[in-house]
């Protein structure tokens, strides 16, 4: 598993809330539900995104908003038009008095709105979790940035509007690994912008020197990797391969592989019903103490502290 796909092993495992946006002028959806990311994609109708402290963006069908929950943002009509409605935590939606709206605006399946006929339909999908695989790639993001539909290049947005006011079994699934899809499209698109700034990790999968150490370490971290084995999958000389990998990953190569080990397994420790013993063995530690040890050094506290915590 490469870190790309990596990065949502945590959220697609707990689910994701999806719903089909319905929205007629005037119109201001605040967002502030503070979920670690979200995507908006635009259907059709010409909103406007409009972030805390920042210019508003015009959008276009095709477009879609990625936003890492903090800080808020608003979707609207126009960049002028007074918020009409604010999304909170639990995605629970007030109108400007207070009055409850969530019911006030279900229009069936997957579906809400001001206004069934609206002119502007949009598709959200909010990633409830956040875990600390997907942390190491969503730190490098801007807190909101728009992909257009030129960058995107891809039919996903409307396969994502056929299916999600379907009611069939699996149905679920069929959404989120959707959106998933999306979302990966989503990233490579803004990675491969000039003045995007990926993390270095990243940028090294495509180097002929690191590329191949770097898959190895992240797809079969369990394994009893050194520099010497790294560099012979590169087929480069150790000298070569360590001062290649650490210019541009950021890092020495067994620095890399004992931070990815111990994300992955604060990822792991998040299932109670996987023990210590098989969290350490997965991510390439001998015994849950050698573990421990290791961990409390990267995050402050040992595993059973963390799983405690987070549930």
């Amino acid at each position: 598993m490469d870190g790309l796909s990596a990065v949502l092993e945590g959220p697609r495992a707990r689910g994701a809330f999806l719903v089909r946006c319905l929205m007629g002028a005037p119109f201001a959806l605040r967002i502030a539900d503070e979920v670690p990311l979200s995507l908006t994609a635009v259907v059709s109708g010409r909103p406007w995104a409009v972030p805390d402290g920042a210019p508003p963006v015009a959008l276009a069908p095709g477009d879609v908003v990625v936003a890492l929950g903090v800080p808020h943002w608003t979707i609207a009509d126009a960049a002028s038009t007074p918020v009409t409605a604010t999304i909170m935590p639990g995605q629970q939606c007030v109108a400007p008095d207070g009055r409850r709206l969530t019911e006030e605006y279900d229009l069936g399946v997957r579906s809400w709105g001001n206004d069934p006929a609206g002119e502007t339909v949009l598709l959200s999908g909010s990633y409830l979790l956040e875990g600390e695989v997907s942390r190491r790639l969503l730190r490098s993001l801007p807190p909101l940035f728009v992909v257009n539909e030129a960058e995107l290049g891809s039919p996903l947005i409307g396969l994502l509007d056929a299916e999600i006011v379907r009611a069939e079994p699996g149905q679920d699934a069929v959404l989120d690994r959707l959106l998933d899809l999306l979302l990966i499209a989503v990233l490579r698109a803004w990675f491969s912008r000039p003045d995007a700034r990926p993390p270095g990790w990243y940028v090294a999968l495509g180097d002929e020197v690191a590329g191949p150490a770097l898959r190895l370490m992240q797809e079969r971290p369990e394994e009893s990797w050194t520099v010497e084995d790294l560099a012979a999958a590169a087929h480069v000389s150790r000298a070569a391969f360590a001062r290649r990998f650490a210019a541009l990953v950021g890092e020495p190569p067994l620095t890399f592989l004992t931070r990815w080990r111990l994300a992955l397994a604060a990822d792991l420790l998040a299932d109670p019903g996987i023990t210590l013993e098989a969290v350490a063995r997965q991510v390439g530690y001998g015994t849950p103490f050698a573990l421990s040890t290791a961990f409390k050094r990267e995050y402050g506290v040992s595993p059973r502290e963390f799983r405690s915590r987070a549930g």
